[in-house]
């Protein structure tokens, strides 16, 4: 087992994940850049800005310009949990969302429930993500949707369900055949970076893969969680020169394969059984700084586009 290849594999999962106040005024007249929590700034506003769609930084450290909601209602999709006001996408996200959930309705499944996208101007969630942060990330539900005309309140009490048994190892009766086919058309789809699942699930479509399948199995990303929701990640749009490139790719992650390797069983063994690690015989270094959460972010630690976003 090449121990360093998985160990960077995982490095990477974990890098990409890291998922009101009443009244907005300007970052000036709250104080400098690097003391306005980021959150707070960018959260407060319950509309997105006016300018043409742009994504600033990465995935779990950026804003964006010109986002648009998905509408809580169409024919194929509807989105959840509409009190946290993270329906909000780029428009190719909007597009993507809406194409994937006309496919899954010919597939079968009815269309989509779509969970947190992003808040109306991007960067850090008050909760849950680390990511989500340019409209360029969304949930997805593993629940097949039954009505599509849910109430608001409804879409707040609804639950989705889990596709992976407790034990983390297995999947659990709620997959079908259908799972499958919606991840292959959500992960076929060129827009897509890489989708992100529990690993039981990557394993469960290594099982009957084909060379074929390469391309499309290999966005198929492990990652602990993810056995409510699937979470697609699109790439940066063109246009977006400010938007920064997710590393490593897909393809440098499965060393050019479809990823159905050794990084992908350690999830259901070393990463759940750690094995001893061996004597230590050098004092061990100073502790690594903590990471902080991009709740803990001031707009200083953001692109500088979005001080003017937050505005």
């Amino acid at each position: 087992m090449n121990l360093t290849r998985i160990l960077g594999a995982v490095a990477a999962s974990v890098l990409t994940l890291s998922a009101c106040v009443t009244s907005v005024d300007t970052v000036a007249s709250r104080g400098t850049a690097s003391q306005v929590n980021a959150s707070q700034a960018l959260g407060a506003h319950r509309v997105a800005t006016t300018e043409p769609a742009q994504a600033y930084g990465s995935y779990a450290r950026g804003c964006a310009d010109g986002l648009v909601p998905l509408p809580e209602t169409g024919p194929t999709w509807q989105a959840m949990r509409l009190s946290r006001n993270r329906n909000w996408g780029h428009p190719e996200m909007i597009d993507y969302l809406q194409d994937l959930s006309r496919d899954a309705a010919r597939i079968g499944w009815g269309g989509l429930y779509v969970g947190d996208i992003s808040q109306p101007r991007g960067g850090p969630t008050s909760s849950g993500h680390r990511s989500h942060q340019m409209g360029l990330d969304a949930d997805i539900w593993m629940l097949p949707p039954g009505p599509l005309d849910l109430s608001r309140s409804a879409r707040e009490s609804l639950s989705s369900v889990s596709v992976r048994t407790a034990n983390q190892r297995g999947l659990t009766e709620h997959w079908t055949p259908r799972h499958a086919q919606v991840l292959q058309a959500a992960a076929s789809d060129p827009r897509v970076d890489r989708i992100f699942v529990a690993a039981a699930v990557k394993i469960e479509m290594c099982r009957t893969a084909t060379p074929a399948d390469t391309p499309w199995l290999q966005r198929i990303r492990p990652i602990q969680g993810h056995n409510y929701h699937f979470h697609v990640r699109l790439r940066c749009p063109a246009g977006s020169r400010a938007c920064e490139t997710q590393t490593p790719t897909v393809a440098d992650l499965s060393n050019g394969g479809n990823g159905c390797d050794d990084t992908l069983t350690w999830w259901v063994t070393d990463y759940l059984n750690p094995p001893t690690p061996p004597p230590v015989v050098t004092p061990p270094a100073e502790p690594a700084p903590r990471r902080r959460h991009p709740r803990e972010y001031t707009l200083a630690d953001l692109p500088r586009q979005c001080t003017q976003v937050a505005q």
